[in-house]
């Protein structure tokens, strides 16, 4: 029997097997953690044998500096190193001169959408002739739809619970032939026929990929019931209502992503000092003591140091309770040089400035823009991370902390349940502190909880943080992830991926299969 040829269609990715030619490794466009998990699919899949294919838009002008090494040597030699045939990069002018995945206009990014997947069904799909397609997120959701009308399983991955619709003559308007597969599709309200709906019955974008794909995956288990749940106000009744029907049905199912490989702290090429579980305590606290200088902080490496690593948003990550409670910690914990360190970016930052400047905390509290570079060192310099976020699709801060030894202050929803147990030092389990209800009070109490451990004896503290890191790195990685979708592809095949088929395991919610 050959392989199944499957064919991956994502609007971003880190990084993709040196075997699908020497550039592929710089084919690079990311804007979150789509493309670290799709990358870790595709070279597992390739690892493990798969006749693998790839869709992806060619983004040149975010492509130039990767390849830039490339573009010196001569044309032959180039094109001797360009990727093979299993790489279908969407060329279009829409592409090539975007600097980010994603625009800030909400209708230019509809039109990047539908440029990719008029691309994708017209020529990529022909061409590929794949026995099983894997879309990502409602940029790839027209695609299950066609899928659908030509008989072959298609998986629809949701990253991210946004949406957009818009009416069908303006989908035919951009190249696609929606009338061939507009039965797969849904709409906000029940269509009567094709003419009636082609030009005043909106369709919803993420509700269509969810309703004509075969099976359908979210980012973790827990977001995936709390969304059945009717939990959220924010989501789509629509989007709801088909994911709960898929649910129901034994065809929905929660896969968690997993940290890129580069948070590593053995291997973390930023930091000051590398370390692993055996030798963290000294490792850490010589990240903590370049880190305060570096950034004006009170120079002290028995301080406790709180990292927040997410976005400043107050709909989502819940900045606004930290905000509530941060004179209260800083001050309950004045003696011990307590300290908090930001690296986000976000519409709530200035508020946090204003308080910082207001009881001059400059050298406890130090606010800074995102960097790259600045995030792992604080990954390796905390000692938490402070996650109170009001829902949490996945979440990649809480898996990436316990591996660097930074344990979670977190709230217990989505992801977060799913990767953070509350820790118990007398049963020697759990990886970080939880609180139940969303509020400033449940944050505080986290806290404490935190606090609590740190003032443990040393060698108590660092015998659990040691099991920690250990766990968390066996258990947060791309390998795991890759087996539960592969686990996936072969119960929609009906049939092992490859010949000398490995038994994986998947973390599953509602199936009945």
């Amino acid at each position: 029997m050959t392989n199944p040829r499957i064919l991956i269609v994502t609007p971003e990715v880190t990084y993709l097997p040196n075997r699908m030619g020497n550039l592929a490794n710089y084919l690079t466009a990311k804007a979150g953690g789509l493309a670290d998990v799709s990358a870790a699919l595709i070279s597992a899949l390739f690892d493990q044998g798969a006749d693998v294919h790839v869709a992806l838009p060619d983004y040149r002008a975010i492509f130039r500096d990767n390849l830039a090494p490339f573009l010196k040597k001569e044309h032959n030699a180039i094109k001797q190193a360009m990727p093979d045939d299993r790489i279908h990069l969407i060329e279009d002018r829409a592409f090539y001169y975007l600097h980010h995945v994603y625009s800030c206009d909400g209708l230019e990014n509809t039109k990047l959408a539908l440029t990719f997947q008029r691309d994708v069904i017209n020529y990529i799909l022909p061409r590929v002739k794949p026995d099983l397609i894997h879309c990502n997120d409602w940029m790839t959701a027209l695609i299950p739809a066609v899928a659908r009308e030509m008989g072959i399983p298609c998986l629809f991955t949701i990253h991210n619970i946004h949406t957009v619709k818009c009416p069908l003559s303006y989908i035919e308007d951009r190249g696609i032939d929606a009338a061939a597969f507009w039965r797969h599709l849904h709409y906000e309200r029940v269509p009567l026929n094709y003419e009636e709906s082609r030009g005043f019955n909106a369709l919803d974008f993420l509700t269509s990929g969810i309703f004509a794909s075969h099976f359908v995956n979210t980012v973790s288990p827990t977001f995936l019931l709390e969304i059945v749940e009717g939990k959220y106000d924010f989501v789509e009744r629509l989007v709801q209502q088909e994911l709960t029907n898929k649910w129901k049905a034994g065809c929905a199912f929660g896969i968690l992503n997993a940290p890129d490989p580069s948070f590593h702290p053995e291997a973390d090429r930023v930091l000051t000092c590398n370390y692993g579980p055996r030798d963290h305590v000294e490792g850490k606290q010589i990240n903590k003591s370049f880190l305060q200088e570096s950034l004006g902080l009170i120079k002290d490496i028995h301080a406790p140091v709180f990292f927040w690593p997410s976005r400043l948003d107050p709909i989502q990550k819940g900045c606004q309770l930290l905000a509530e409670i941060l004179y209260d910690i800083v001050s309950t914990y004045w003696t011990q040089n307590l300290e908090i360190i930001f690296v986000a970016n976000g519409e709530f930052k200035q508020h946090f400035k204003e308080i910082v400047r207001f009881h001059k905390f400059d050298n406890r509290v130090a606010i800074c823009d995102f960097d790259e570079q600045l995030e792992h060192l604080a990954y390796a310099a905390s000692d938490f991370i402070l996650m109170p976020s009001r829902f949490e699709p996945c979440g990649l801060p809480q898996m990436i902390a316990p591996i660097y030894g930074s344990l979670p202050v977190a709230h217990d929803t989505g992801g977060i349940h799913d990767t953070i147990v509350h820790l118990d030092v007398a049963e020697n389990s759990g990886n970080g502190f939880l609180f139940e209800f969303f509020d400033a009070q449940g944050l505080s109490w986290a806290t404490d909880q935190a606090m609590a451990f740190y003032n443990l004896p040393s060698e108590t503290k660092a015998r659990q943080i040691e099991r920690i890191m250990k766990e968390s790195a066996a258990t947060f990685n791309h390998e795991v992830t890759a087996k539960g979708y592969i686990d996936l592809y072969e119960r929609m095949l009906q049939r092992p991926l490859v010949s000398r088929n490995v038994e994986f395991g998947i973390k599953a919610v509602g199936s009945k299969l």
